[in-house]
């Protein structure tokens, strides 16, 4: 007897539910260890993160060891990541951190965690336009003489990320690996020129000596630096788009943090032998987001810096290609479990990808855009704008979430293998989640509390409270949700973190 699978529940692929139509789930089998991996990578943005994150680090926080910050950021999120994987071997779902959190402190947390990541993942895909569209804009006036407001290329990227979007995530794979590997191969290309023409002070590993971590600006860097590995952790949000995630998703995490470790390591490091561990600190100062360009333009040549201009901007795109195709993912797991309307539930029946949730990304990215362009009405513009404001104020919002999600999922990692009476056999992965949700709560506080030093306003300027404030009310009214859910539909709120086996479950309820 043949089996309709638009009704029976059951794909093609990897024997994924799909009950009530095979638009209720992503399609399964669409990405190896490499496409998945190139996927989450390309969310780190590595020239972005050379380039801006740690000239910014060194010149605002005055920490010359920057490299061992990321040494030790390495190894809290490798011990994040022990029991994080382990979650992902019984839990495929889209929703990832909210699934998790959901299994294992109840469908309202993960109501409140879910809200905290659409609103966590939209900040950090929209802050990137801030500074795509400030490069791209200053290098059209530098090559092409042409004069245009940042904005424009902002909304054109927006316009194409969302195109990108409805499109076959092994398309966008594609594109993202080949932006990806080249900018590695670039910064490689750089650290290795430093380190054969070192500053002053020569091949110095002044900056891996625990001493540079002493002062007041070791907590904030450390918000810094943590932004910068963020992508890693988006590794389950495909987990129903591969054959075997039980076997893939660990081992991408894992590739994903000890990569970024040792490779954002020893670039910081670079940068110091560049200049000289005595001089990091003035030159990132003087040169600003410039520092990275700056030092290749003197070993490396002009040709170079400019290759690296165009790839900084190529960089950036594959990050917004990447937190775009997550933000898309997220909608689609709540609007399949009721947090968001059903519409969201459903993918594109031509590519499978969640259509929905892109377009409600682009319409969501576009207006934020739109209205930095209205409020920036000096008569030229204001040229850093995007870039403090749009780039700083939302990148911040969402390191923030994300920071938050990741201590959540640590607790939640603990009570779930607990309540399934496997504490014995799981210990050494909760005692590593114990550790990781502990380092990570600190890291929170040091962001709230110095959030005025990350977005670069004054001490009693009420940004300070309105924008990790943002984070505060995601979670309250997705708590809310929760409450509301459970009082009024139990059935919907049961199903809060299930997944595809919430489908399963009604094909097993209607036989």
């Amino acid at each position: 007897m043949t089996t309709d699978s638009s009704s029976t529940g059951t794909s093609a692929a990897g024997g994924i539910s799909t009950f009530k139509g095979q638009e209720r789930a992503l399609r399964a089998d669409r990405l190896g260890t490499g496409g998945l991996l190139l996927s989450v990578l390309a969310a780190t943005a590595p020239l972005m993160v050379v380039a801006g994150v740690m000239p910014t680090t060194f010149a605002v926080m005055g920490i010359v060891g920057q490299p061992l910050l990321f040494v030790v950021l390495g190894v809290v999120l490798i011990l994040f990541s022990i029991g994080y994987a382990e979650m992902s071997r019984h839990v495929h779902n889209a929703g990832a951190f909210y699934a998790y959190i959901s299994r294992g402190l109840g469908g309202t947390a993960g109501a409140g965690a879910a809200l905290v990541a659409l609103v966590a993942y939209n900040a950090l895909q929209i802050g990137i336009y801030g500074i795509f569209g400030f490069e791209v804009s200053g290098l059209l006036a530098t090559y092409a003489e042409v004069e245009i407001a940042w904005w424009i290329p902002a909304l054109v990227a927006a316009l194409a990320v969302g195109l990108l979007g409805w499109l076959k995530i092994d398309v966008n794979a594609r594109v993202l690996g080949v932006l990806l590997v080249i900018e590695v191969l670039l910064v490689v290309i750089f650290d290795i020129a430093a380190l054969a023409d070192p500053g002053k002070e020569g091949l110095s590993l002044h900056a891996f000596n625990p001493d540079t971590l002493t002062g007041a600006g070791v907590g904030t860097a450390l918000c810094f630096c943590i932004a910068a590995f963020l992508g890693f952790e988006q590794a389950p949000v495909y987990a129903e788009e591969t054959s075997r995630p039980h076997v893939l998703v660990p081992r991408v995490m894992f590739l994903a943090v000890g990569g970024v470790a040792v490779f954002f390591a020893l670039s910081s490091w670079a940068l110091t032998v560049a200049t000289g561990p005595a001089a990091i600190v003035g030159t990132a100062q003087k040169q600003s987001a410039g520092l990275l360009f700056f030092l290749t333009d003197s070993r490396l040549g002009g040709t170079f810096t400019d290759v690296l201009h165009v790839l900084f901007v190529t960089g950036m795109f594959a990050a917004l290609l990447s937190f775009h195709n997550v933000v898309a993912r997220y909608a689609f797991a709540m609007g399949r479990e009721g947090l968001l309307p059903a519409a969201f539930g459903r993918t594109s029946g031509t590519s499978g990808a969640p259509g929905t949730g892109s377009l409600l990304q682009t319409v969501v990215a576009v207006v934020v855009v739109a209205a930095f362009a209205i409020a920036d009405d000096k008569p030229a513009g204001d040229p850093t704008a995007p870039v403090l404001h749009l780039f700083t104020w939302f990148g911040n919002i969402g390191a923030l979430g994300v920071i938050v999600l990741m201590a959540a999922a640590s607790l939640s990692v603990v009570v779930f293998f607990v309540r399934r009476g496997a504490a014995g056999a799981q210990a050494w992965r909760l005692v590593t989640s114990a550790l990781a949700g502990l380092a990570l709560l600190v890291i929170a506080g040091y962001t709230v509390k110095d959030f005025e030093v990350l977005v670069g306003a004054g001490p009693d300027s009420s940004l300070s409270w309105i924008l990790p404030g943002i984070i505060g009310l995601a979670l309250a009214a997705g708590l809310v949700l929760g409450l509301v859910l459970r009082a009024r539909a139990p059935e919907k709120h049961a199903r809060i973190g299930l997944g595809n086996e919430a489908f399963q479950l009604d094909k097993a309820a209607s036989s």
